[in-house]
């Protein structure tokens, strides 16, 4: 099973005889995306987790940024932004691409499906971020489920929600992200 993102550049993936995706964005953060997105936090459940969501503009580039303090005290440790997926995957998508920026953190996206009913239910995959901009594609395949009531891997067509998060331990947090895209 992956544990990892496979972080490529365009010129990696052709040299590795890959395709680069064609798909176009769902999400470029360019039109008002505070009505898609929310930022959700470990207080729902009494943690004391602090943080934000911002949506800035640097030159060309618009992008999302989740900045903020992960605390396990009190039986805390996330902070997130998500957002409802506008149409599910087609049934041949392979994972997700994204743009990504940060601090030199380890950083997850959680996925929701039709599956994951109760809030604390996910698919998990975890990705590095540096202080460049780069693409990263995680294979569906290496979401891991939150618990032993999910299936086992992530249908494309049952997506709901993708959730960027910062997760599992004490540490100052700083993702952007400018682009999410299937692949």
């Amino acid at each position: 099973m992956w544990t990892k993102a496979l972080i490529l550049t365009a010129t990696q993936t052709l040299l590795l005889g890959g395709v680069m995706a064609t798909a176009e964005p769902f999400e470029t953060f360019e039109t008002a995306p505070e009505t898609r997105w929310s930022y959700v936090a470990d207080t729902v459940m009494g943690g004391v987790s602090t943080g934000n969501v911002q949506f800035i503009r640097e030159g060309q580039t618009t992008f999302a940024r989740l900045e903020g303090t992960v605390s396990t005290e009190n039986n805390g440790g996330f902070i997130q932004f998500r957002r409802a997926l506008p149409d599910a995957a087609d049934a041949d998508a392979q994972g997700l691409r994204l743009r990504v920026r940060g601090n030199g953190q380890t950083y997850f996206v959680h996925l929701r499906t039709t599956g994951t009913r109760l809030p604390w239910q996910y698919y998990q995959a975890r990705f590095e971020t540096s202080g460049e901009w780069r693409e990263i594609r995680i294979p569906f395949a290496a979401f891991e489920r939150s618990g032993r009531l999910l299936r086992k891997t992530v249908r494309s067509e049952a997506l709901t929600s993708v959730g960027i998060v910062a997760y599992g331990r004490d540490h100052s947090a700083q993702v952007d992200v400018s682009e999410i895209a299937f692949y």
